[in-house]
């Protein structure tokens, strides 16, 4: 054999070989191929998509943050009116009862001053009785007196 006729031969085999990987091996593999790069540009929009998605998330996320906030500080606002409110109606309420208790003490005085008074009244009026008792040296009936006496309480 002759190297004209092993190159011939060698050159049929490599076309046979060329023919039968185009025929049955390069489909397969470029229908792969294709099906791979399909999937990637579905990967690179869906990618894609997410991303947006994320981004709108991301901005509706940060409204209802900045609404929220909104809220907390309106429900704090709302609170310390309130708390501001409740303590004003508090200072109202006590001092209301602290003029009562006032009031009820000045009531109280006046009712102890007049019991006092009669009080007094009554022992200037036996004092009376047991001075004028003893300037007479004799015994003056309270009973008998007891005009007497009622209008010296009255006087005094």
């Amino acid at each position: 054999m002759s190297i004209n006729a092993t190159l011939f031969v060698q050159a049929i085999v490599f076309a046979i070989l060329v023919w039968f990987t185009m025929r049955f091996v390069w489909p397969p593999i470029a229908h792969a191929l294709d099906e791979r790069a399909e999937k990637i540009a579905h990967g690179l929009a869906a990618a894609e998509h997410a991303k947006i998605e994320l981004s709108n998330a991301h901005k509706e996320v940060e409204l209802r943050l900045n609404q929220t906030r909104a809220e907390g500080a309106g429900i704090v606002a709302n609170a310390e009116r309130r708390a501001q409110a409740l303590i004003d109606e508090a200072k109202l309420a006590a001092s209301e009862e602290a003029n009562k208790i006032i009031a009820a003490a000045r009531v109280e005085a006046e009712q102890q001053i007049v019991r006092a008074k009669e009080s007094l009244r009554n022992e200037v009026a036996q004092l009376a009785v047991k001075g004028a008792e003893q300037i007479l040296r004799k015994e003056v009936n309270a009973s008998v007196h007891a005009d007497l006496l009622s209008r010296l309480k009255t006087e005094l």
